[in-house]
C-alpha cells in the first residue's frame, strides 16, 4: 500500500511540474525566440532539481559528487543560452526600434493633422489637489514622443494623467521624470503604472506621499527586538544541548556557538538586502526581528524607506537576503554533514532529517546509510546550516511583503501577488492544524505583512526572464526546504531507525 502511495505522490509531483514548464512554455511562446529561449533557461535551473528530487522519491539518490555536476552542467548550459538570448535580442531591439520610429511617425502625422498645437486634455470637475498653476507646468512635460495626454484626473493629493505611451517605457519614464523634475525640481513624484483598464496611466503625486522614515519609537522598537533576539537565540543554543538558558544562563558559553551560527546567517540576509539596496540607493529601515524561542528567531521585516525605480529593483533587493543567507546555509549544512562522524558534538535522531525533503535528501547524499541508525552524530555546523534554510525558506514563502510575495509581485505584477497571498495563507490555515509554526506565521503575515508593496515609479516595465527562472528556483527550494518526507518514503530511502 505504501508503494502505491508514494508511486501516486512521485506520478503528482512529476505531473505539477510538467504543468508549470508547460504553462512557461504557452506563456513564452508568443515572443518567439526570445521567449523559447527565455523559458530554456527556466528549464535548465529546475531540470536538475526536479531530477535529483525524482530519482530520490524512487529510491534512487546521486552522491555529493553526482549533485555537484549537475548544478556545474546546469550553470554552464544556462550561461550558454544567455549569450544566445543577448545575441538576438539585439537583433530583435534593432527591428523593434525600425518598427516603431515608423509608427511614431505615422502618429505624429495623425496628431498634426488633429490638433491645432495643443495636447487634449479633459480636466475633471474635480478639485485636483495640485495648484492649478502647477498642475499646467506638470502637463507640459507630456508629448507625442513619451506620453499622448488625454485626460486628467484628480487622485489622492495629486493627479492622474491618462494618455496613450509612446515607445519604451524605460525611455518613456526617464525622459517624463527629467522634464518633471527641471519644471518643478523634488516637489513632485512621477509613476507609470497599470490602470484598471489595463492601459499604461501616469500619476503625479506630490513628495509628501514618500515612505516615511522611523519614528524614535520605532527605532526604540526595532533595538528591542534586537536584543530579544539575541537572548532567544541563546535559549535555543541552549535547548539544541539539553538545557534552558533562563534558568541556567551561567552556561551562556555552551550555547553561544549555535547562537553565534545563527546571528551570522540572519546579518547575510540583512547584509544582502543591504548590499542591493545601497547598489541602487534605495534606503531600508532598520530591521525588526522576530524572536521566538524555538530556533532563535524567525528572520527580519525591513521597510523601504524609498520610492523603488521599477520592479527589476523589487525582486533584486528581495532575492539578495534570501541568496546570501540561503547559499551560506546551504554551504554551512553540507560542510557540517561532511565534518560528521560518529563522537561528534550533537546526537540528533534520525527522524529530524525527515522533516524536510532538501535536508533529507542532501543528508542520504553525504551521510548514507548512517541515517538508517535511531540516532545520529552530527557536527554543530549541521544544526546551523538547518536554521539558516528554514529562515530563508520562511522569508521566501510567496505572501505580502515577506522576501517571496515581494519577488511575485516583481515578476508577475500586484494581482498575482494578491492571489498568492491569499493562497498562502489558506495553505497555512490547514498547516496549523498539523503544526503551530504555520498558525504563527499566519498571524504574522496577516498582521504585518499582508499589504503588498507599493508601486514603482516605473510599474510598466517586468524584469527579464532571468530573474523570472530564479524567482522559480527560490520558491521551489522554498517547498523542497519546509515540505516533510512521508514516513514511508523517508523509510524507503533508509531515513529513520
Amino acid at each position: 500500500m505504501s508503494a502505491v502511495s508514494n508511486n501516486s505522490l512521485t506520478f503528482l509531483i512529476l505531473l505539477v511540474a510538467l504543468g508549470i514548464l508547460f504553462w512557461g512554455f504557452q506563456r513564452a511562446r508568443p515572443y518567439g525566440k526570445l521567449g523559447i529561449l527565455a523559458w530554456l533557461q527556466s528549464v535548465v535551473l529546475m531540470v536538475p532539481w526536479l531530477l535529483f528530487f525524482g530519482l530520490f522519491s524512487l529510491g534512487i539518490y546521486l552522491n555529493l559528487a553526482g549533485i555537484l555536476f549537475l548544478l556545474v552542467a546546469s550553470t554552464a548550459i544556462y550561461i550558454f543560452l544567455g549569450r544566445q538570448l543577448r545575441v538576438s535580442g539585439q537583433d530583435e531591439l534593432l527591428r523593434q526600434q525600425v518598427a516603431e520610429r515608423l509608427k511614431q511617425r505615422e502618429e505624429q502625422d495623425r496628431a498634426f493633422n488633429a490638433q491645432t498645437g495643443e495636447m487634449p486634455s479633459m480636466v475633471s470637475s474635480e478639485p485636483i489637489g495640485i495648484p492649478p498653476e502647477e498642475l499646467n507646468t506638470i502637463k507640459e512635460i507630456f508629448g507625442i514622443d513619451t506620453y499622448f495626454l488625454t485626460e486628467t484626473l484628480p487622485y489622492q493629493e495629486g493627479a492622474i494623467f491618462k494618455g496613450n505611451l509612446r515607445g519604451d517605457p524605460d525611455t518613456a519614464y526617464e525622459k517624463l521624470s527629467e522634464r518633471l523634475k527641471e519644471r518643478v525640481s523634488d516637489r513632485y513624484r512621477l509613476f507609470l503604472v497599470i490602470g484598471p483598464d489595463n492601459k499604461p496611466v501616469a500619476i503625479v503625486l506630490p513628495q509628501s506621499q514618500d515612505p516615511k522614515p522611523l519614528t524614535l519609537g520605532q527605532k526604540a522598537l526595532a533595538g528591542g527586538l534586537g536584543i530579544a533576539t539575541l537572548a532567544t537565540s541563546l535559549e535555543a543554543g541552549g535547548i539544541f544541548q539539553g538545557f534552558d538558558w533562563f534558568s541556567e544562563w551561567t552556561r551562556w558559553p555552551e550555547a553561544m556557538p549555535i547562537a553565534l551560527g545563527l546571528w551570522v546567517i540572519l546579518l547575510a540576509h540583512e547584509l544582502g538586502h543591504w548590499w542591493m539596496a545601497q547598489k541602487y540607493q534605495v534606503r531600508l529601515s532598520w530591521p525588526f526581528f522576530l524572536p521566538t524561542w524555538q530556533v532563535g528567531s524567525f528572520g527580519a521585516i525591513t521597510r523601504f524607506e524609498s520610492i523603488l525605480p521599477n520592479r527589476s529593483v523589487l525582486f533584486d533587493i528581495a532575492f539578495a537576503g534570501p541568496a546570501a543567507g540561503g547559499l551560506l546555509s546551504l554551504f554551512v549544512l553540507i560542510l557540517g554533514l561532511s565534518l560528521s562522524h560518529p563522537g561528534s558534538l550533537f546526537q540528533i535522531p534520525s527522524q529530524f532529517f525527515q522533516g524536510s525533503v532538501l535536508v533529507g535528501t542532501l543528508a542520504r547524499a553525504v551521510l548514507g546509510d548512517v541515517l538508517q541508525n535511531s540516532l545520529v552524530d552530527v557536527h554543530p555546523l549541521t544544526l546551523m546550516g538547518w536554521l539558516g534554510l528554514v529562515l530563508s525558506a520562511i522569508n521566501l514563502m510567496p505572501a505580502g511583503q515577506l522576501d517571496g510575495g515581494r519577488m511575485v509581485q516583481a515578476i508577475y505584477g500586484r494581482r498575482i501577488a494578491g492571489i498568492t497571498t491569499i493562497a498562502t495563507l489558506i495553505v497555512l490555515g490547514f498547516a496549523s492544524f498539523v503544526t503551530p509554526l504555520a498558525l504563527y506565521w499566519a498571524i504574522v503575515i496577516l498582521v504585518l505583512q499582508r499589504d503588498l508593496e507599493r508601486p514603482s515609479s516605473n510599474e510598466i516595465t517586468e524584469p527579464n526572464d532571468a530573474r523570472a527562472a530564479l524567482a522559480l528556483l527560490a520558491l521551489f527550494l522554498m517547498i523542497a526546504t519546509l515540505m516533510p518526507l512521508t514516513p514511508s518514503l523517508a523509510g524507503r530511502l533508509g531515513i529513520g531507525g
